[in-house]
C-alpha cells in the first residue's frame, strides 16, 4: 500500500520503500529488468567468393529483421537516460527552510513522473541546497536534506505521487542490495564517514538502474 501524503516522513519513506522492495513482485522486476533485451544480431554470414559486389548491402540490412523493429523501437528507448528535469527553479534559500508542506500548493496540476525522473529532481534538490546526514533530521538549519529529505521535497514541489515515491525508494534499496548494503537509506545515509559525493553517487547509479527498466 502506497504511503499516503500525510504520512510522508524520512523514516516512513525508508521503511515502506524497504517493504516495497521485499514483494515477490518488485523482486520480479528489479532481478528481471537486465534479461529483457534482445541478444545482439548475429553478423551476417559473409557472402560467397564468386557472389556479386551488389548484393552484399542487401544482406546485411535483412539481418536486422531477425529481431521485430517494435521490439528494437522498445529496446531503444528503455536504454534512454531519464529525461532531464524540467528547468524550474527551486525556491531560493529561504525556500530551503521552510517547511516542505508550505510547497504542497506547487502540486497542484502537475503530471506524474517516472521514479528516476523524480530522483533526477532530488539529486537537484541534493546539489542546490545542500546534503547532510544528521541522524532523524529531513533537514539542517541550512535547508540541506538527506536522500530521502530530498526524495520527499521534491514530491512536495511537484514532481511525482506518494506511489513513485515509494517506487523510487525501491529503487535506491536495489541499488544499495547490489553494492552489499543490507540496511536501509537512512541509516546508510547518516553512516559514519558518509559523503555528499557518495550520495549524489548513489542517486546517479539508481537513476541509470531504473531507467534501463523503463522506470
Amino acid at each position: 500500500m502506497p504511503t499516503t501524503d500525510a504520512a510522508l516522513t524520512p523514516d516512513a519513506l525508508d521503511a515502506q520503500a524497504a517493504r516495497l522492495h521485499d514483494t515477490d513482485a518488485w523482486q520480479q522486476i528489479v532481478t528481471g529488468w537486465d534479461l529483457t533485451a534482445p541478444p545482439a544480431p548475429q553478423p551476417p554470414h559473409p557472402a560467397p567468393a564468386d557472389a556479386p559486389d551488389a548484393a552484399a548491402p542487401a544482406a546485411d540490412w535483412r539481418a536486422l529483421l531477425s529481431v521485430p523493429v517494435d521490439r528494437l523501437i522498445a529496446d531503444t528507448v528503455r536504454a534512454l537516460p531519464p529525461a532531464a528535469p524540467r528547468e524550474r527553479p527551486l525556491p531560493g534559500r529561504i525556500g530551503a527552510i521552510l517547511p516542505d508542506r508550505l510547497h504542497a500548493w506547487r502540486r497542484v496540476g502537475r503530471p506524474d513522473v517516472r521514479p528516476s525522473v523524480h530522483l533526477a529532481h532530488a539529486r537537484r534538490i541534493l546539489t542546490e541546497w545542500g546534503w547532510q546526514n544528521t541522524p532523524y533530521r529531513l533537514r539542517d538549519i541550512r535547508g540541506a536534506r538527506c536522500v530521502c529529505g530530498a526524495m520527499l521535497t521534491a514530491h512536495r514541489l511537484g514532481y511525482g505521487s506518494a506511489e513513485t515515491v515509494d517506487r523510487a525508494g525501491a529503487w535506491l534499496i536495489a541499488e544499495l542490495r547490489s553494492q552489499g548494503w543490507t540496511g536501509l537509506i537512512g541509516p546508510w545515509n547518516r553512516y559514519p564517514g558518509r559523503t555528499a559525493e557518495d550520495a549524489l553517487a548513489l542517486v546517479d547509479a539508481t537513476i541509470s538502474r531504473a531507467a534501463r527498466a523503463g522506470q
